[in-house]
């Protein structure tokens, strides 16, 4: 009975999920024929740009990893960072989400000399640092758009859901640092009830090793060990929103900065949450809603959106499949 609720569940949340996603790009897809038109039109030097900023986004994201493996103290180089990153993200699309994720950088990494905390490491705090920049940029896009009072109630509960619930797992994690014990024998617990619901054997001494590890980066973190993972997942959305700017110049239709950074964080964040492959569907769905509450007409805030997402998305999980051989 319970393998039966776990199978339910698997199927049933993502269904809801992209019954929602439908639900809101159906309505942008009644101007398609409006679309035709911006792409006959669009300025391809400008597309070329996009490109480039979205590679240098992939390699902020192995700068990131390749900082996370200085913080333990080991050494790898950029390019091959950024391939295993590039190739753990399409991993995790097909196979365990953020613990397929974790589990491909794990195994590449280690298998490049680097020791197994430094590997642990590099499998979960890429994620974390990522996240963190995502809920500063989505924190950021809220605060203004209730001040300008351009967000509406739905959306603005929705998000405001969201943040609260990636802000309530961040107070948890300051709050384990600070009673050690206390937040080891709570994920200790967790472990166990999850192995036992499935029936699965248990460690306890992987969890206290793992604890240790995540415990013992954090002291390096602090006394300036975050600086160069924390720019490298700066870099990595500063260049993911740069791809997105260059593509509405493509359009003929350039935002602001302020407008750019409202649009983009918010559906990122909730697409971090959902249990499709990359948010897909929710991702485009909450975007096309955003840029219209902006008052980026539907034509070229669909077009530029499709086009992001081939450019961010399914091209570089395409690239990431092609490098796993590579890196086997």
């Amino acid at each position: 009975m319970p393998e039966l609720t776990v199978r339910v569940w698997r199927y049933l949340v993502p269904l809801l999920l992209l019954g929602l996603a439908v639900h809101l790009m159906l309505p942008q897809l009644t101007t398609l024929e409006r679309m035709f038109q911006v792409v006959k039109h669009i300025i391809l030097w400008a597309v070329a740009i996009a490109l480039v900023a979205q590679i240098l986004s992939y390699i902020g994201n192995g700068y990131l990893l390749k900082s996370i493996i200085a913080v333990a103290g080991q050494h790898m180089s950029i390019s091959s960072s950024t391939l295993i990153a590039t190739a753990a993200s399409s991993i995790g699309l097909v196979a365990g989400g953020l613990i397929g994720n974790a589990a491909a950088t794990y195994r590449w990494v280690h298998s490049h000399g680097v020791s197994a905390e430094g590997a642990i490491l590099a499998g979960w705090l890429p994620t974390m640092f990522n996240n963190v920049a995502l809920i500063l940029v989505s924190f950021v896009g809220l605060l203004y758009l209730l001040i300008v009072h351009r967000l509406s109630t739905w959306l603005a509960l929705s998000f405001s859901i969201i943040l609260m619930i990636f802000c309530l797992i961040i107070g948890l994690l300051l709050w384990g640092i600070h009673n050690r014990l206390r937040i080891t024998k709570l994920v200790t617990w967790i472990a166990n009830s999850w192995a036992s619901f499935r029936h699965r054997p248990f460690d306890s001494s992987r969890i206290n090793r793992t604890m240790k590890q995540l415990f013992s980066a954090y002291e390096v973190l602090r006394v300036g060990g975050w600086q160069g993972p924390s720019l490298g997942a700066f870099l990595n959305i500063a260049f993911d929103m740069l791809t997105l700017y260059f593509l509405f110049v493509a359009a003929g239709h350039a935002v602001g900065p302020g407008i750019l950074l409202l649009g983009y964080g918010l559906p990122q964040l909730l697409g971090k949450v959902t249990f499709l492959p990359g948010g897909v569907g929710i991702v485009e769905g909450s975007m096309a809603a955003m840029y219209d509450s902006l008052g980026v007409p539907d034509p070229i805030s669909v077009t530029v959106i499709l086009t992001y997402r081939v450019i961010s998305f399914w091209l570089p999980a395409s690239i990431g499949f092609l490098i796993i051989p590579y890196l086997k």
